[in-house]
């Protein structure tokens, strides 16, 4: 039976409170005011839960303070699409429900296609408040050498904003993906048009993201990651992918848990905050946390916004919900005033054959369009003309994880999640 801790530590806390109370006839007037102050921030603190390597506590939707009619309805509106594998709510640090479609469970892993791409923005802020990178406006030139020519005015917060201006096609540079060299890729990637001036979606900004931080740093952002993000949050099953030439695909691919993936949803839920540490600056948590870019209409009859890496789904005077968004349906959503997490991920089936990609024969099948490519490997993986895991290494969504309904949806599903801290 698991223990609350939070509840174990504001029970000792209550005990102490009564001797100091009763002892404040024999105290001075101020140490039994520091003494009755510093119980005071104790017992905040200690309120606060944090899910621990081994399970997360879970609670009832009422003891959090939310109707489990409403956390029901947001279940339904999610598991109305057959491709959700898993979705996850957590209310204070602590899971109020959790659903996984047959043949999945807590353990089972997702790919997070570009929600990465908020992973791996993070460490830019670590490595400000380390010194490491000097500031979001600083030149991208000043780490890499490669944009000293037409691109050296743009600068990391131009890259993470996606508003660099580089060359914009209409497939987002995903034809990257099926690269064997995707770093290279990424740097003959010339300008379109001046930075700073509207936001486009592009794959590119985010693989150059990785660059920056190895010169910065002298690591690469696999690593950095696990050091200074999966590390503290006792987060050790993974995949992180890279390219077949060793570069950490710093745009796309992290394979994990639902749980886990809301693990780093209550990291920016928490202000960076895990435990004691301070793992990600309060600074740039509300730096990411605004509003910047409005982006093309999508799903949704709210305006969407974009910013350092993260979508903004809902922002009025009633909610404020961001997300991390992975292709196929794949989202954490974080309410941070309400402290509220929620999950979701599509049906995967994950390989056991490493973390680094590997082609073969699809590598022939790169031009053809990123849909026309996916379709064209299911075909072949249908056929048993390639198989996944052997000839053919990647994180790879099949048919059945694509989600339809989900993104029919989406404007209900961000009404319920709102609805959750409604009274």
């Amino acid at each position: 039976m698991l223990i609350d801790k939070s509840k174990m530590y504001i029970f000792e806390l209550s005990l102490i409170f009564f001797w100091i109370y009763h002892m404040k006839v024999f105290l001075n007037k101020n140490i039994f005011s520091l003494l009755f102050s510093a119980l005071l921030f104790s017992l905040s603190v200690s309120a606060t839960y944090f899910p621990d390597n081994q399970s997360w506590i879970k609670s009832s939707p009422e003891e959090e303070g939310v109707s489990t009619e409403k956390v029901n309805k947001l279940l339904d509106l999610s598991f109305s699409d057959d491709a959700t594998q898993a979705v996850v709510v957590v209310k204070n640090g602590k899971i109020i429900s959790e659903k996984y479609a047959d043949g999945y469970d807590i353990d089972s892993h997702g790919t997070s296609w570009s929600m990465a791409k908020s992973y791996y923005a993070a460490l830019v802020g670590i490595s400000i408040d380390r010194g490491e990178i000097k500031s979001l406006d600083e030149r991208v030139s000043n780490y890499l050498d490669y944009f000293n020519d037409e691109r050296s005015d743009i600068t990391i917060r131009d890259l993470l904003d996606m508003s660099s201006g580089l060359d914009f096609p209409s497939h987002e540079h995903e034809k990257m993906f099926f690269q064997t060299d995707h770093l290279a890729y990424a740097k003959e990637v010339g300008v379109e048009k001046d930075a700073g001036i509207k936001f486009e979606y592009n794959n590119v900004n985010s693989m150059l993201i990785g660059d920056i931080l190895f010169q910065a740093t002298g690591k690469k952002a696999d690593l950095l990651f696990i050091e200074r993000i999966l590390k503290p949050l006792q987060i050790d099953d993974y995949k992180l992918w890279k390219d077949e030439m060793g570069n950490v695909m710093t745009y796309c691919c992290v394979d994990m848990s639902a749980r886990d993936y809301s693990k780093i949803g209550l990291l920016f839920s928490r202000n960076g905050v895990w435990n004691d540490e301070q793992l990600i600056s309060k600074k740039f948590i509300d730096e990411t946390f605004r509003v910047v870019w409005e982006t093309p209409s999508r799903f949704t009859d709210y305006k969407r916004y974009y910013s350092l890496h993260w979508w903004v789904s809902k922002y009025d005077e009633e909610s404020k919900i961001f997300n991390t968004s992975g292709k196929f349906g794949q989202y954490t959503f974080v309410d941070r005033e309400n402290d509220i997490v929620v999950t979701r991920i599509s049906k995967y089936s994950q390989q056991d054959s490493g973390d680094t990609q590997k082609w073969g024969l699809m590598k022939y099948f790169r031009w053809v369009g990123i849909e026309n490519a996916i379709a064209v490997g299911r075909k072949l993986i249908e056929y048993g003309s390639i198989k996944p895991g052997s000839d053919v290494i990647t994180p790879f969504t099949e048919e059945e994880g694509e989600s339809n309904e989900f993104y029919i949806k989406y404007p209900e599903i961000i009404d319920a999640i709102a609805d959750l801290s409604r009274s």
